[in-house]
Parts: structure tokens; C-alpha cells; sequence
């Protein structure tokens, strides 16, 4: 492993955690209020995009952080949604 995949595989590790706070804070107050549902599809569909680019470079940095994003994107989606009925019951 050369040090640039050593700098993408870095990279990529501080990109996929920028995600976890919100998810924990999210799961943690069951508050999903000010969170943009637009934002969240826009930021799932990229990573989307991203990962389909990652497997067909086979670039390994871009697969880890893109898939480790999209499902704590999924995950938040699945929390406005949730969240928003549990309030309204």
C-alpha cells in the first residue's frame, strides 16, 4: 500500500464518521425536526453514485467511506420518518 492510498483510506475514515454524531444525537432524542429530508435523499443518492464509481475504479477508499455514509444516511431517513409518526402518536 503506497502512503496516497494511505492518505485516501485517512480521508476517508474522517468523512465516513462525520455522519456518526448526528445519527447518535438523532437515535439519542428521537429529534429529527431540523433535519432537511432533501438534504438526506441528495446525500444518499451521491454516495450512491459514489460507491457505483468506487467498485468500477476499484477504489477501495471511495467504496469504505461512500457505503459507511449511505447507510448512516439511510439510517437518519429512517429516523425523520420514524421519528415523526412516534411524535404524531
Amino acid at each position: 500500500m503506497d502512503w496516497i492510498e494511505v492518505v485516501g483510506l485517512i480521508g476517508s475514515t474522517l468523512s465516513s464518521i462525520t455522519f456518526i454524531p448526528q445519527v447518535l444525537q438523532a437515535w439519542k432524542t428521537k429529534s429529527v425536526g431540523d433535519l432537511s429530508l432533501s438534504m438526506m435523499v441528495i446525500v444518499t443518492l451521491s454516495t450512491l453514485v459514489w460507491l457505483v464509481y468506487g467498485f468500477g475504479r476499484n477504489a477501495l477508499p471511495v467504496i469504505i467511506c461512500n457505503a459507511i455514509i449511505f447507510l448512516l444516511s439511510l439510517v437518519l431517513i429512517y429516523f425523520k420518518f420514524s421519528f415523526q409518526k412516534n411524535k404524531r402518536a
